[in-house]
């Protein structure tokens, strides 16, 4: 019978082990979804219903999405307490980061 990686980790010298437990805590948070990061922050679906001045089904539908407006994406993320911005990345130079508001100042300018 084969070990667990939950064997293995706890087989870890306790440094290696948090290095591990930290990085591992780390890559969750690059991943979540608009659900899990707004428990992760304590949030409940009426308080951001509330911030976003819509009802709490509206909200659980936009978590439920896979796919949004950048602009609702935003409204949610600053309901929450964030900022979204973009980053696009090209073979040849270094990434480039967008905000949101950004964009909104250069549509309102090309008008």
């Amino acid at each position: 019978m084969g070990t667990t990686l939950q064997r293995k980790i706890e087989q870890l010298p306790p440094k290696h082990k948090a290095e591990v437990e930290a990085r591992a805590d780390e890559l969750i948070l690059e991943e979540l979804s608009l659900r899990a990061l707004r428990k992760g922050l304590k949030r409940t679906q009426v308080e951001v219903a509330e911030a976003l001045g819509t009802g709490q089904d509206t909200v659980s539908r936009m978590e439920s999405r896979c796919n949004m407006m950048v602009s609702t994406l935003d409204r949610y993320i600053k309901a929450i307490g964030g900022e979204v911005s973009i980053v696009a990345e090209f073979p040849d130079r270094p990434p480039v980061k967008l905000t949101f508001d950004d964009m909104s100042k250069d549509l309102k300018t090309e008008q």
